[in-house]
């Protein structure tokens, strides 16, 4: 259970650090990484408008962060509770096995996801696209 706690620890830090360059970049230069899928079909896709959202709730803007990126700003706290879960699991019994609930969960998800990245792309939902 150590061993696991500490390589979690470790990607932790290194993740928290990426992200912090990262914002970093984005506020000073207004860089950030382009959305591939974007680039290639012209579509927004699901995950359009995270950067900006997750900028605008390091400034404590929840207004602007829900205008980012409406439905991952809604489904967010779920997807904290399942990733803490399987991580949990992982440092506890050294697994990452979810229970049934949870991944009916994850599917609900998923699919609410995907039917958002094709609803927002259709004209009479423009104001779902990711503000800014």
């Amino acid at each position: 259970m150590k061993k696991r706690l500490l390589k979690f620890s470790t990607a932790a830090i290194i993740l928290v650090a990426a992200g912090v360059l990262y914002y970093l970049i984005v506020s000073f230069t207004g860089f950030a990484i382009p959305c591939v899928f974007r680039k290639i079909t012209g579509f927004y896709c699901p995950g359009c408008g995270v950067t900006g959202m997750l900028t605008h709730i390091l400034r404590l803007d929840f207004k602007g962060a829900f205008k980012c990126n409406q439905v991952l700003f809604v489904i967010s706290p779920f997807i904290l509770y399942l990733l803490g879960k399987m991580l949990y699991g992982y440092i506890r019994y050294g697994r990452l096995t979810l229970k049934k609930f949870d991944t009916v969960l994850t599917f609900v998800l998923i699919g609410i996801l995907l039917v958002f990245g094709v609803v927002r792309n259709l004209p009479p939902f423009d104001f779902l696209r990711p503000y800014g």
